[in-house]
């Protein structure tokens, strides 16, 4: 990706999804780079919410101890 100091970035889109941008381009009457702009808002948006609910259920996995486990070791 070069240096932190580029800020350019290879796209490679397929014919058909060049064809959705335009065609919803003129649909919405959106400009195509506002359109991707709020499409990976979502994107990341809907990934870190699935990210933050998979480490949450991998935090109840480990502290969901049955009755024995969590005695096991407890002096009282």
């Amino acid at each position: 990706m070069g240096d932190s100091s580029d800020n350019t970035i290879e796209l490679e889109l397929s014919y058909e999804m060049i064809e959705n941008l335009q065609t919803f381009s003129k649909i919405l009457n959106k400009d195509i780079n506002t359109m991707l702009n709020e499409a990976l808002t979502q994107y990341f948006t809907n990934e870190q919410k699935r990210i933050l609910e998979k480490n949450q259920d991998d935090e109840n996995m480990m502290t969901n101890l049955d009755y024995d486990e969590f005695w096991d070791g407890v002096d009282i």
